[in-house]
Parts: C-alpha cells; sequence; structure tokens
C-alpha cells in the first residue's frame, strides 16, 4: 500500500503507483485547486510541496505533480494549496498576492501560493533572489509580472526575522496551519520505508518520462528507484567528486564544497529548468534520456566524467561518458541495468569551467545549443581539454577532435579560431523548431567563443572575435 500524508490526513491507497500525483489529487481526493496546465511540467499550476523526514529534520520543497508518480509520495508529506489554508483567515502567500493585485483569472494562483509557501518552509536564504528562483516554475498569462514580484517581496518581508527550521514562528506569523507541527511524528509512525514493487520500467523521478508516456507508465507496471539510498549522494575524497544518479540537480545547487569548487555553479544551474523541476529530476536520468540537448549530459561531459554501471546482481562496470552515447536515443546500457553514480575530476586552481545555454527564454526552456568546457592552462598552454556540445548531432556530442587539437596549443586567438574551424567540422546540426542548420552552426560558433571570453577577460574580448571569425 502506498502510504502518506495528504495535507492532514493520512492516506493509504492501494492504486498504481504509476498515475501521476496530480491526477490522485484531484480525481480521488478531489482537491482541485491543484490545477491541470500544460502536463510537462512546464506552467506550475499543478505545484505541490513535498515534505521528507530526514534525521528527525522536515525538509520540503515544490515539485510539479502533473510528471510526478503517485508512487514516490510513499513516507511523505504531501501538501495541496487547500493544505496550506488557515480558518478564517488568508496565509501570509495567499495575502500578499491579494495586497499586490497579484490574480486575475486565479487560475494559476494556488501554484504561486504553495511555491511562495514552500519558499518560506525551505532552508534558503530569505532573500528576493531565492523568493523569485522558488517561483520560476510557475507561469502566470494574465497579470503581467511584475504584481507577483512584488507579492513575492512582500513575502521576503515578513520572513526577515524568520527562525530558520521552526514550525512554531512560521505558524504564529501565518505561513502554515498548527498541523504541521504534528507532521514528523506521524511520519514516523509509518511503517516501511520502500514499497514492494513489480518489475517494470524504472522511474526515478519521472520528469521527461511522464511528459513523453504518463498514459504508459500510469496503465503498466513501474519500478520506482528515486528513494533506493545507494543510487544518493554527493561525496568528495581527494578531488574526485562522486554524485549517485538519484541526485538531483538542486542537490548540486545546495552542495556548499561544490559551489566553493565551482564558483558560478548556482549560475549554471539556473539555465537548467525551473526549482520544481531541478527539485525531482534526477541525473541519471538525464543522462538516459540521452537527449541531445540534455542539460546536465552536457555538463558531466565536459567534466571528461565517469559512469559506474549496475546489473540485478550488483556486478558493476564503468564507462566513459563520452563514449556511452552510440547513436540518437541509444546508449551502452543493457537490460536490467542502471546508472549507479557519476564521478568526475575538480576543477583546480590551474583548470577552468564554464556553461553556456541559448534557448527561446532565458529560464524554463530547451536549449537551441547549449555547451560547456573544461581547460586546464598552464604558462598560457592549453594543457587538457574537453568541449560538449548539444543540439547539433543525434547525441550529446563530447567534441573528440576539438578537444584533442587545443592540448598542447597556445592560448590564443590563432588557436581559437583554428579549433573552431575543426569544430564545425565535428558537427552535424539539422534544420528543426529550434533554428536552421545554419543558425546552429552559428550558435556554437559563439558558444565556443563565449567560453574564452568568460574564462580569460584579460586574453580576449567579443571584439576579438568578431574582427576575425
Amino acid at each position: 500500500m502506498i502510504t502518506f500524508i495528504l495535507n492532514n490526513k493520512t492516506i493509504k491507497t492501494s492504486e498504481h503507483s504509476g498515475t501521476t500525483l496530480l491526477d490522485f489529487v484531484r480525481y480521488e481526493q478531489r482537491l482541485t485547486g491543484t490545477k491541470i496546465g500544460c502536463r510537462e511540467g512546464d506552467c506550475g499550476a499543478c505545484t505541490l510541496l513535498v515534505g521528507t523526514l530526514t534525521n528527525d529534520i522536515m525538509e520540503y520543497q515544490s515539485i510539479t505533480s502533473c510528471i510526478s508518480p503517485l508512487g514516490n509520495a510513499h513516507g511523505k508529506h504531501i501538501v495541496t494549496v487547500e493544505g496550506t489554508n488557515l480558518k478564517g483567515k488568508l496565509t501570509t502567500a495567499q495575502e500578499a498576492m491579494k495586497s499586490n493585485y497579484a490574480t486575475q483569472c486565479g487560475f494559476c494562483t494556488p501554484g504561486f501560493v504553495v511555491a511562495l509557501t514552500g519558499f518560506a518552509l525551505s532552508n534558503s536564504e530569505n532573500n528576493y533572489e531565492n523568493a523569485l528562483n522558488a517561483i520560476s516554475g510557475n507561469i502566470c498569462r494574465c497579470t503581467g509580472y511584475k504584481a507577483i514580484e512584488k507579492a513575492a517581496h512582500q513575502v521576503v518581508e515578513k520572513l526577515e526575522h524568520q527562525e530558520k527550521n521552526s514550525f512554531k514562528w512560521l505558524i504564529d506569523n501565518g505561513f502554515i496551519p498548527e498541523y504541521f507541527e504534528s507532521i514528523p511524528q506521524r511520519l514516523k509512525d509509518i511503517e516501511g520505508k520502500y514499497l514492494n514493487q513489480p518489475k517494470g520500467k524504472y522511474v526515478s523521478g519521472g520528469t521527461d518520462l511522464y511528459v513523453q508516456k504518463a498514459d504508459h507508465l500510469a496503465d503498466n507496471d513501474v519500478h520506482l528507484i528515486a528513494e533506493k539510498d545507494y543510487l544518493k549522494g554527493i561525496t568528495i575524497e581527494n578531488g574526485i567528486c562522486t554524485i549517485g544518479t538519484n541526485s538531483t540537480v538542486s542537490d548540486l545547487w545546495n552542495h556548499i564544497e561544490l559551489n566553493n569548487r565551482l564558483p558560478h555553479l548556482k549560475k549554471y544551474l539556473k539555465l537548467v529548468s525551473s526549482e520544481q523541476i531541478r527539485n525531482m529530476a534526477s541525473l541519471g536520468g538525464n543522462l538516459v534520456n540521452a537527449s541531445p540537448i540534455g542539460d546536465m549530459t552536457i555538463f558531466f561531459l565536459a567534466l571528461n566524467s565517469e559512469i559506474t554501471i549496475s546489473n540485478e546482481n550488483q556486478k558493476e562496470r564503468t564507462r566513459k561518458l563520452k563514449n556511452f552515447y552510440q547513436g540518437y536515443k541509444t546508449f551502452d546500457l543493457k537490460e536490467g541495468e542502471l546508472l549507479k553514480d557519476i564521478t568526475f575530476k575538480l576543477p583546480t586552481e590551474q583548470s577552468f569551467f564554464n556553461f553556456e545555454k541559448v534557448c527561446k527564454r532565458t529560464h524554463l526552456d530547451i536549449a537551441s545549443v547549449n555547451s560547456a568546457i573544461q581547460l586546464s592552462v598552464e604558462n598560457d598552454t592549453i594543457s587538457e581539454a574537453h568541449v560538449s556540445i548539444g543540439g547539433v548531432a543525434a547525441i550529446p556530442k563530447y567534441l573528440h577532435e576539438t578537444s584533442a587539437f587545443l592540448v598542447g596549443k597556445p592560448l590564443t586567438l590563432e588557436t581559437i579560431l583554428k579549433a573552431n574551424e575543426i569544430l564545425q567540422k565535428e558537427i552535424s546540426p539539422i534544420s528543426d523548431v529550434r533554428g536552421t542548420t545554419d543558425y546552429k552552426r552559428l550558435l556554437a560558433r559563439q558558444l565556443f567563443f563565449a567560453h574564452f571570453t568568460e574564462l580569460f577577460p584579460k586574453y580576449f574580448t567579443l571584439n576579438d572575435f568578431i574582427q576575425h571569425a
């Protein structure tokens, strides 16, 4: 039985674990404040909070429930907009939306309220930028966004004196109802951390699979792996970072040491989807989706990552990620195998990393072309190079020839221009809805140049490339 707490009610259900959480909440529980919008995780109208008890501490994150399997709710606290309501008055988030005239038709409003409530419950710093990040996956089509931003600012102002991790403070100040204080003990009382599951399609976060085949997954056996402990965690030892494939982009975002080693990490990750998706999508899922424009795949290719693959008998093998992809949506993974972890050397003082992405919207969009690079430079000579690019081939592309050419070359404009010529021979973009062949070749060139102007501004300017390109 799938067992969890939905708002203030304990749920035990034998519903199919592959059903979407959205459909269960709306149609089985009749909690219709959670709206159906895009069913692709883009609009945020279906935003819910998922509370997880870890070492006696509750952690809440927002997710888009339209692409989340019901079975992943097992052992968690699920909060809909109805579950945030107070008796006889508006919550702080609801009042902020109302007083700033941040709602018109009201369809998207519940998602914003839930996302802002999640921000109040989170461990992130209470500042305006983080509040806007919290609603980055919510789209409103009729207010003009400034009124919503003002509402977020009002929430931040009230949180200025918040006692961190204090349900009591949040209750006393009208952010959440009183029953939240009882949740940790009630979650402890739920027996069985794991579901008994049949063999079926492996699903972790489900954010890509449910966009493509939600109906199929709702009707057929799925094997949910999001709570498998051996696929979790981030460790750093002797300059080597190992990331469990169940880890999410938010896990990277919140990892202090990784952010110290990659000081622009949050800037890169902000280009990846929205906070709701970053909270739920697994890194392993991004790799095996094998999308030619998978942001995190391009990211890890440039880090020259190695993956560990495990089978049903716990036998393991390793593979360089750059050699994993064999063709469009095909890769070196046998029946019954899973990606276990991703390993890479962290950049040193002599190495440099950058990630670039172009899409039709700045955030929450699929790339037209994306690219990453890692370079080691000693005495103005490139000693190591790894370049990756997406959107210009049938696979997420590691540029073997371009990377090899750069090694041993001086860090000069001539080297970079010659490397671009090799890059252009390595890629084979096609025209599609995200751009023509010529446009993608242009983007590939510009993003490649952008790596160098970003990483070595004392050496190169945009004008240097404009004059010679």
